[in-house]
């Protein structure tokens, strides 16, 4: 099962597909959602979100903002 991942600005999407792992810049450290992840509400500062999928590896520069996890859904709300 993939983790169905949506990231998301005021202006844009700029990323929406599926993952077998998500790395994401918390205000606290990295941290990094697998399937199955329990769910979770984290604040995010500036950095790289990293999607590892079929494919290999997509980078998505983020200026901060929200993450929230439930089922195996990844939703970021970027700056």
């Amino acid at each position: 099962m993939a983790l169905q991942v949506d990231i998301i600005t005021p202006e844009r999407n700029l990323y929406s597909g599926s993952a077998t792992a998500v790395q994401l810049p918390g205000t606290e450290g990295l941290f990094q959602i697998l399937t199955n992840h329990a769910p979770l509400m984290a604040s995010l500062t500036a950095g790289t979100v990293k999607i590892e999928g079929a494919k290999g590896s997509e980078l998505v520069a983020i200026d901060g903002g929200v993450v929230e996890v439930s089922g195996n859904t990844v939703t970021v709300l970027a700056k």
